[in-house]
C-alpha cells in the first residue's frame, strides 16, 4: 500500500513547490485525505487546545457518557451495535456567528484558545482553497466566492472525545460516512489512534501525527470540482484503552449558497460531463441529515429533484 500522503506546507514557499503541489493533487484526486506539517499553526496555541478539551471532558462530560453507557447497558452487548457512535461530542459553532460564549461549562482560558485556534484554522482553511483553486486551474478566491452566500461561510468544530470501549469490536467509535460540507480540517490525539478511511475496498489507518493537521474532502468540493475530487467514506475504530481527542472544523459554504460544478471544469470536459445537480447548501443538509451513514450518490440524486432559486446569476463575489 502507498503511504498516507502527508504534505509539508513549508516547501510551498522554495524550489519544491512544484513538486509540493503535485502531492496535493494527487491526494485529492486518489485519497479524499492528506496531513498538514508545518502548517503555520503554533505548537505551542495546539497544546493548550489539547491539554484543556482533555480537562473539559474529564470534568464536565466523562460523568454524563459513563452514565448514558450505562442506561442503555452498552457495557453488556452481546451484538453488533449499528445505530449508534461510542462518542461524547458538542458542536461550537465559529461563522457567520460565534456561540462560544454561550456553551456552559467553558473554563475561560477555553474558550479563549478555541477562538485563536478557530480563526488560525479559517485562515487555513481559505489557503488551502486556493492552493486547491491553483491546481484545478480555476481563479484563485473561486471557491471561497462559491461557499460564500449571503453571509459568508458557516464554519464550525466538532469536539469529539472517543472514551475506552469494552467491546470495540462491536461498536463504531463512528460510524462510516462521507462529510456534507466543503473542506474539513482534523486536529486528533497523537497518542490514540482510530481514525480509518476507505481506499479501493480497504480500510487504511489515518496516522497519528503530533501537531499535525488532517484534511479531507466534503461532499460540496465534490460537486464544485464536478467529481475530479472525491469525498471519502471514513470511521472511527472504538479502542479498549485510551480516550482519543478529535477537533473536526467544518469550512462549508454559507446555508443559503448556490452549489453547483465549476463552469471552467465542465467546459473542459464537454457540457454533457456535469454528472452534479446545482442545488442550495441547507438543502442539501436537510437531506443529509437523515443519510449521512449512507452512499452519497443516492444524495446528489435526489438534489436533481429539488427545485433551486430562478435568479441564481454568478457566483456573488465578496
Amino acid at each position: 500500500m502507498e503511504a498516507f500522503p502527508v504534505i509539508d506546507m513549508e516547501k510551498l514557499n522554495g524550489e519544491e513547490r512544484a513538486a509540493t503541489m503535485e502531492m496535493i493533487k494527487d491526494a485529492c484526486e486518489n485519497w479524499g485525505f492528506f496531513e498538514l506539517v508545518n502548517h503555520g499553526m503554533s505548537h505551542e496555541l495546539m497544546d493548550t487546545v489539547e491539554r484543556l478539551t482533555k480537562e473539559h471532558y474529564k470534568k464536565c462530560l466523562e460523568q454524563r457518557f459513563k452514565e448514558m453507557v450505562e442506561s442503555k447497558g452498552l457495557e453488556a452487548v452481546q451484538s453488533e451495535i449499528n445505530d449508534l457512535d461510542w462518542e461524547s461530542t458538542f458542536f461550537l459553532r465559529h461563522l457567520p456567528v460565534s456561540n462560544i460564549s454561550e456553551i456552559p461549562d467553558l473554563q475561560d482560558d477555553y474558550r479563549k484558545a478555541m477562538k485563536e485556534f478557530a480563526l488560525k484554522l479559517e485562515e487555513l482553511a481559505e489557503q488551502l482553497l486556493d492552493l486547491l483553486c491553483e491546481n484545478l486551474g480555476l481563479e484563485k478566491g473561486y471557491m471561497k466566492k462559491a461557499f460564500y452566500g449571503s453571509q459568508g461561510p458557516t464554519f464550525g468544530t466538532k469536539v469529539s472525545s472517543y472514551p475506552p470501549c469494552p467491546r470495540p469490536e462491536l461498536i463504531k467509535g463512528l460510524r462510516a460516512h462521507t462529510d456534507a460540507g466543503g473542506i474539513i480540517l482534523l486536529f486528533q490525539d497523537d497518542k490514540v489512534s482510530g481514525l480509518q478511511l476507505l481506499k479501493d475496498g480497504e480500510w487504511i489507518d489515518v496516522p497519528p501525527l503530533k501537531h499535525s493537521i488532517v484534511i479531507n474532502i466534503g461532499d460540496q468540493l465534490e460537486v464544485i470540482t464536478n467529481g475530479k475530487y472525491q469525498s471519502v467514506m471514513h470511521r472511527v475504530i472504538a479502542q479498549s484503552d485510551g480516550n482519543r481527542m478529535s477537533l473536526a472544523s467544518f469550512y462549508n459554504p454559507g446555508s443559503d449558497a448556490v452549489i453547483y460544478p465549476a463552469p471552467a471544469l465542465v467546459e473542459k470536459e464537454g457540457e454533457q460531463n456535469q454528472v452534479y445537480p446545482k442545488f442550495v447548501f441547507e438543502d442539501y443538509m436537510k437531506l443529509y441529515a437523515g443519510l449521512k451513514f449512507q452512499a452519497k450518490e443516492p444524495r446528489f440524486e435526489a438534489m436533481k429533484t429539488i427545485k433551486t432559486p430562478v435568479n441564481l446569476g454568478s457566483i456573488a463575489t465578496v
